[in-house]
């Protein structure tokens, strides 16, 4: 039995070198290589070529059993000049920087298949979409691991653009991005979102709320900053002061907290360790004692410290 196992891993091993060592060999004899009717593509694109295409067969969009895979043909055109000219002229349907192809008409070639979904259903009009941003932009379909569908290395591709927020997420207190526990499209839909800036719910508090639950209430006594906008107080890509803070406290309460009784003081910073000691300057600062900055269930709760 050990022997006959061998065997066959042996044979399937050499049908599997046959499938895509073969080039275009394979091709010319008018059979497919890795997709139903690729045969006139792979004659030229095949294991020999500097760019590989025939990676895509380990990817979805190679998988021969399932009928809704697509062929070249389907997302680069039929090419016929492409093909009659061996190369002298691009494909009809480009996917790299807008230029002959132009960015509907590639997002065009991939909604056609991607677009009966809810996370891409709000595409058209979407920040990216009206910036030209196109699906190649960010995704390497060939890739037999598509680096932006990873945790770990999704945030490279949203750099790219965005390199503010990467500055951001090097700050002392941030998300767990860096870590790959967390990627952007954990809160953003690059698709297009219900909520500002691509969020994936309808406001930035209800996408707060998606990991930080014990944050949301309702609370007998609401913090109105709290309950309008978490972004109120909180820098959610990256901040040098805890917990995300936009900046540190007593400053941060007392830009809005004003009035009368302690925090009409207007602390300099002075009263620390040797200077002295001022407990709205240590550690937490005013949340040594309001602890219940997002709100209280406490009837004696009302300047939520309890």
């Amino acid at each position: 039995m050990g022997w006959t196992r061998h065997a066959l891993a042996a044979i399937a091993a050499c049908a599997g070198f046959l499938l895509w060592g073969a080039g275009s060999a394979i091709a010319a004899d008018g059979q497919d290589l890795v997709l139903r009717g690729d045969a006139k593509c792979t004659a030229c694109h095949n294991q020999d070529t500097t760019a590989s295409v025939l990676t895509i067969g380990q990817t979805k969009h190679g998988v021969r059993a399932d009928g809704r895979t697509p062929t070249c043909t389907s997302c680069h055109g039929s090419s016929d000049r492409h093909v009659a000219e061996s190369g002298g002229v691009k494909p009809d349907i480009i996917f790299a920087k807008v230029g002959k192809t132009g960015s509907e008409e590639q997002a065009g070639a991939c909604l056609a298949c991607h677009q009966n979904d809810d996370k891409r259903m709000h595409w058209s009009g979407s920040l990216h979409q009206t910036n030209d941003v196109t699906c190649s932009s960010c995704h390497t379909v060939h890739a037999p691991k598509d680096p932006v569908l990873s945790k770990v290395t999704q945030t490279d591709a949203c750099y790219n653009c965005h390199k503010d927020k990467r500055a951001q997420m090097s700050r002392i207190s941030h998300h767990p991005v860096p870590e790959g526990k967390l990627a952007c499209s954990s809160c953003h839909n690059p698709h297009g979102g219900k909520g500002p800036s691509n969020l994936i719910e309808a406001s930035v508090n209800e996408t707060c709320y998606s990991c930080h639950a014990e944050k949301r209430g309702p609370f007998l006594i609401e913090h109105p900053p709290a309950r309008e906008d978490c972004t109120t107080c909180h820098q959610p890509h990256g901040s040098n002061n805890a917990p995300l803070l936009k900046m540190r406290v007593p400053w941060l309460c007392q830009s809005c907290h004003f009035a009368n009784f302690h925090p009409s003081t207007a602390y300099s910073g002075a009263q620390v360790p040797p200077n002295g000691v001022a407990q709205q300057l240590l550690a937490k600062g005013c949340a040594n004692c309001h602890q219940q900055v997002h709100g209280s269930n406490h009837p004696s709760g009302w300047r939520w410290t309890r």
